[in-house]
């Protein structure tokens, strides 16, 4: 077992972010020694130059009614929030968010319910294109298994489109079930696109197996992403949470560290004031 799935498994009781190891992949750019032109001929390091590509970004919502699974928090209106519900306003908070770094970037939508079928097919750089769409999205109650692989063709055949204008394709799943495993049938060596998952589920039971269900997604993930993908898992019901793996999917895939490398954000620690003085030591008044 993968340390990122051994993580999962060592979390079940808190359900924190679940770990994946990346692999290290080409053309990232390579740290290099030059040698300097003074008489000591001292070595430097230097980044090469590298132009990363805009991003046409197609999010994949899970429609199976488990999508309707109320959050812990409430809305102003005093009313439940399911996780439908969060799901579109954490994705509304990555388009704003992304087009302030960049409004070259695009964005696109399709639904999954047995299989993927599109919701928003052209891509666009409008916040309210967005927002239609996702206005638009509905349960599918006859769901219950899930197969990715009309999800990747549809992927595939995009980033192609995306290839031709210097662009990268990116495929953000957000996953709700907790007992259905995702199934595919996809050649290993068709990496065309990257590929993120957010995977919101119960907490374990004797009807669902969301460590399963999530070993799947690890899988489908390393089997097509081009570049590093990311995968976060939470059963707390927290719509924060859920915000927080949002914030942290802004990073463009050709700038990203493997993800077990990431170590933000930062836990805040309340600092201890130090007391205690060394031998000699004085103390600096204060102003």
């Amino acid at each position: 077992m993968g340390r990122r799935k051994a993580r999962f498994v060592a979390q079940l009781g808190g359900f924190q972010n679940g770990g994946r190891t990346g692999r290290e992949r080409e053309g990232r750019g390579k740290m290099e020694g030059v040698k300097g032109q003074s008489s000591t001929r001292e070595s430097r390091s230097m980044l090469q130059p590298f132009r990363y590509s805009s991003e046409d970004i197609l999010f994949c919502v899970d429609v199976d009614t488990e999508s309707l699974t109320e959050m812990k928090s409430t809305g102003s209106n005093g009313r439940p929030v399911t996780r439908l519900d969060s799901i579109k306003q954490a994705i509304l908070l990555f388009i704003n968010a992304k087009l302030t770094i960049n409004p070259d970037h695009r964005f696109a939508f399709v639904t999954l319910g047995k299989s993927a079928s599109w919701l928003r097919k052209e891509f666009s750089s409008e916040v309210d294109s967005a927002v239609a769409a996702l206005r638009g999205l509905s349960v599918d109650s006859t769901s219950g298994y899930a197969d990715l692989t009309q999800l990747f063709r549809i992927a595939a055949h995009e980033a192609k489109k995306s290839r031709a204008q210097n662009r990268i394709l990116r495929v953000i799943l957000i996953y709700c079930r907790s007992s259905a495993q995702p199934q595919h049938q996809w050649p290993v060596n068709q990496k065309l696109f990257t590929f993120d998952v957010i995977y919101l589920h119960d907490k374990p039971g004797p009807e669902n197996c969301p460590q399963k269900v999530y070993d799947a997604l690890v899988d489908a993930l390393e089997h097509v992403t081009e570049y590093e993908g990311y995968i976060f898992e939470s059963g707390q019901g927290l719509s924060r949470v859920l915000f927080r793996h949002m914030c942290l999917l802004l990073s463009h895939p050709q700038q990203r560290c493997l993800q077990d490398n990431i170590d933000f954000p930062k836990s805040l620690v309340k600092k201890s004031p130090t007391t205690d003085l060394a031998p000699g030591e004085d103390t600096v008044p204060s102003q």
